[in-house]
């Protein structure tokens, strides 16, 4: 269960919380819901995004539904603690394309007094653990697993279900590229993928295309 109003004057440290789930959960949406709550409180924050995520806008982390954050960029995350120096709540989006150094960094800002709030993916197109995902759960005090609905069955959806014919691990993507699905429509899509011609990536691709 997550509480936010947990702050004790005499205690230096900080916290971090995770919000994770599949595509279509509301990660970010959440995310930027307690983002702006600090920011109506008159607290110094700052947003992170990796540098790869250029879906949207540059400059903004922003949800599916359109809801949106000014945010800043970043190639790596050891960019992040220059940039977050002096913030009382820093917000990190789409933390599962991140390096590992990503791990260390939310931590050492935790341990100073800051606030971290990260979301991300927590299993990848086939169903595995994503990334710095995993070790940023298993060191953060709140963790909050959100679902998506399942286009298939109408359950709670946990799953990233790829629908394109494309098996790189990394691949910005929407509605047309991604389904939320349950786990048993899951399996049932990853076990008729099986019978079908195996996926390949666009490298792959581009390389037949000039044999």
């Amino acid at each position: 269960m997550f509480l936010e109003n947990t702050v004790n004057p005499k205690e230096q440290f900080g916290w971090i919380e995770v919000i994770c789930g599949s595509m279509f959960s509301g990660k970010t949406e959440e995310l930027i819901r307690r983002l702006k709550r600090a920011q109506f409180a008159k607290q110094k924050v700052e947003i992170f995004k990796p540098a790869v995520d250029v879906r949207y806008d540059e400059d903004m982390v922003m949800s599916h539904d359109a809801n949106q954050i000014r945010s800043t960029s970043v190639p790596a995350a050891a960019n992040i603690p220059i940039l977050a120096d002096g913030c009382e709540v820093v917000g990190i989006d789409e933390a599962q394309f991140f390096d590992d150094e990503i791990v260390r960094v939310c931590n050492d800002l935790a341990n100073k007094g800051v606030r971290v709030i990260v979301a991300g993916l927590d299993m990848d197109f086939k169903g595995n653990p994503f990334g710095p995902m995993p070790n940023l759960m298993a060191t953060a005090e709140y963790v909050t697993k959100v679902h998506a609905i399942c286009t298939r069955t109408g359950n709670l959806a946990q799953y990233s279900y790829r629908k394109s014919q494309n098996d790189a691990l990394v691949m910005l993507g929407q509605v047309d590229e991604y389904e939320p699905l349950s786990r048993g429509a899951f399996y049932k899509a990853m076990a008729k993928d099986k019978m079908s011609p195996k996926k390949v990536n666009d490298t792959e691709k581009l390389k037949d295309s000039n044999a």
